[in-house]
């Protein structure tokens, strides 16, 4: 009889290209998706465990999906968590039946899916099996139901930033051949590529010693481009950011700037293991703009890193209304066992924290609401993601606002439209022969 699956993905959009590795393996292995998680065989569950919040959210959904499931079903958890915590969530989670960290994702995508379907239930187990490196990223993906599709072309991280523990358990930087992921891009059969890696502008790096002509990230765009029409790359670091790639994004179709800046205080930034300080970050925002101004920009930045300041807190709030990003996040600071942040002196008080994420929050609302308000009259180009929304080159997908518009319009084809309405992050616009 034909199993089914239920994968349930947390996290960020790489934990998505691992569920879809993860989908494409149980389709060659026969099995069909479930309508929901309570009529599957096998649910997994792709966990995050970047920060307190996320790990709460992905304990959370294992138990409510524990107890939907149907009798009989087995329930996987996989992804950060699972790599990270193994055992004790091995321990302290009995309604789960395995724990699988990333070598163990993929023997249970390629051989195992079956036999956990058909295993006892019993007391969870902690399956991790040897296996090669990078075999997520090489495993079978289902051509994408949508006009775009997020693509991973490293894993791991060489960085030793002091807040982050990913380098701890996905390991050093391991980069794609730009033969495999041109191969991964073309059977998608989408507009839109987005790129995703814990190190995106470093891709490369670690083979080209090894392999000539294995060479950057800019490479790679530039190939890309000559098959999907929209290249758009997350998570650029800073220090990164090459006058070539800058050039690259800026006169391509796809002007957007996601660079994960943290913080602007130099003591600060540099207490945090990383390069810059916010007179670099406006400065090489304003030479972007110069090539570019209609681009595009995004960050993220840690609230209450140990040793935050008010003056740092305020330097910060400066540079949030003088830069006039387009979207930025903001995240209280999470201790993780492990890194250098947390044996740091200088706590800050969470209640502070939090008084300090609504300043910044409320103020990056107003500046986003404002720049999206004056997009109002401007002709863009826009990819329909389904009947009703698309987005621009402003717009990442799953992350900023969507742009309205009549459902008539094609999905899956690029249109230009009028923007005639704003509201908040999002935007309406009509196409322009009906202006």
């Amino acid at each position: 009889m034909t199993s089914s699956y239920w994968v349930e993905t947390l996290g960020c959009p790489k934990n998505e290209v691992d569920s879809d590795k993860l989908v494409g393996t149980f389709h060659a292995d026969g099995m069909v998706p479930a309508a929901s998680a309570a009529e599957a065989d096998l649910v997994v569950v792709n966990t995050c465990a970047f920060i307190d919040a996320a790990r709460e959210e992905s304990i959370g959904t294992v138990l409510d999906l524990a107890e939907q499931r149907r009798d009989g079903a087995r329930l996987v958890v996989t992804g950060c968590m699972a790599e990270r915590y193994g055992d004790e969530l091995a321990a302290a989670l009995p309604e789960v039946d395995a724990v699988v960290g990333f070598s163990g994702q993929a023997a249970l995508a390629a051989v195992t899916a079956p036999e956990l379907v058909a295993t006892p239930v019993g007391a969870p187990t902690r399956l991790q099996r040897s296996a090669p490196a990078l075999d997520l990223l090489n495993l079978p993906r289902p051509r994408s139901v949508r006009p775009w599709a997020y693509v991973k072309v490293a894993e791991g991280c060489d960085k030793a930033c002091g807040f982050c523990a990913i380098p701890s358990f996905r390991g050093p930087q391991r980069s794609r051949t730009i033969e495999s992921v041109l191969a991964e891009v073309s059977d998608l059969d989408v507009q839109e590529v987005v790129l995703v890696a814990q190190d995106l502008a470093a891709f490369g790096r670690d083979r080209t010693a090894a392999v000539p002509g294995e060479r950057s990230i800019s490479q790679l765009v530039r190939e890309i481009s000559t098959v999907v029409p929209w290249v758009r790359l997350l998570y650029l670091y800073p220090s990164e950011l090459t006058d070539e790639l800058i050039e690259l994004i800026a006169t391509g179709p796809v002007p957007y700037f996601d660079l994960s800046l943290q913080h602007v205080s130099a003591p600060l930034v540099k207490r945090m293991r990383r390069w810059g300080d916010g007179d670099r970050f406006a400065e090489r925002i304003r030479s972007i703009r110069s090539i570019r101004p209609d681009a595009a920009f995004r960050s993220n930045f840690i609230v209450g890193y140990p040793g935050e300041t008010e003056d740092d807190h305020d330097q910060l709030l400066r540079f949030v209304e003088e830069a006039q990003l387009d979207w930025c996040g903001f995240f209280t600071y999470s201790v993780e066992a492990g890194t250098y942040a947390a044996d740091l002196d200088g706590a800050v008080p969470t209640s502070l924290m939090h008084e300090r994420l609504r300043e910044l929050a409320e103020l990056q609302d107003r500046i986003t609401g404002e720049r999206r308000d004056a997009l109002v009259g401007d002709v863009v180009e826009v990819l329909v993601d389904e009947p009703g929304v698309a987005r621009s080159h402003r717009e990442a997908p799953e992350i900023d606002g969507i742009i309205g518009v009549p459902a008539s319009l094609a999905v899956g084809e690029r249109h230009r439209v009028r923007i005639t309405a704003a509201a908040g992050p999002d935007l309406t616009a009509v196409p322009v022969d009906a202006t």
